[in-house]
């Protein structure tokens, strides 16, 4: 079975096993555009500032124990089931997804049961400062990347992070829910607290 992208928001969950029932590899995909500046008169034009959004993936087990970290200082896990894109150290450049985490749900760990997905600035801008952001989720089974569901990240604020989605497995099958919490941190440990309780885990 195979359907059409799905807009998500805050808290809305979707089988992502029932959309393509041969789902093996998702990919998640962040964007986002740095704030203009207000310079000028009347505080119009300006140009926009570097902004170093980092998009994470926390593997968690069924009590919600860390058993690895995907993030801009590991950009594959250890098992190599989880790969990062790279880190955009200032979201310039052209549309579409910045930074991309790659999952091989078939090569994880049997003791993963979570994966939590997180930004956050890096360079201590918050969400005031920050543009478009996005993140999407994509079917990355065959190598071709079809778009499955996408979640705007629209909430503004003095918060440095967000949770923005997790991918639990269930039964055999994947759920992923649109998190959307704001959390606060620079790094992902600090954000750690926020994404157990969000999940019951903590």
């Amino acid at each position: 079975m195979t359907g059409m992208s799905v807009s998500l928001s805050k808290k809305d969950k979707v089988n992502l096993s029932k959309i393509n029932t041969g789902l093996s590899a998702i990919a998640l995909g962040l964007g986002w555009d740095p704030a203009k500046g207000k310079t000028g008169f009347f505080g119009l034009g300006g140009s926009k500032k570097d902004v170093d959004l980092d998009a994470s993936c926390v593997m968690l087990d069924e009590r919600g124990n860390v058993v690895d970290t995907v993030w801009f200082r590991q950009k594959v896990s250890r098992d190599g089931s989880i790969r990062h894109s790279g880190d955009n150290r200032t979201g310039h450049g052209a549309a579409g997804d910045k930074e991309t985490i790659l999952v091989d749900l078939k090569a994880l760990p049997s003791n993963v049961k979570t994966l939590a997905f997180t930004v956050n600035s890096f360079t201590g801008q918050n969400f005031n400062e920050i543009e478009n952001a996005y993140c999407k989720v994509y079917d990355n089974s065959t190598g071709t990347q079809k778009e499955l569901g996408h979640f705007v990240l629209a909430e503004k604020g003095s918060h440095t992070g967000i949770f923005i989605a997790s991918v639990t497995k269930e039964n055999g099958e994947w759920d992923f829910t649109a998190q959307g919490k704001a959390c606060p941190g620079l790094m992902i440990g600090e954000m750690m607290p926020t994404i157990l309780r969000e999940l019951a885990l903590a």
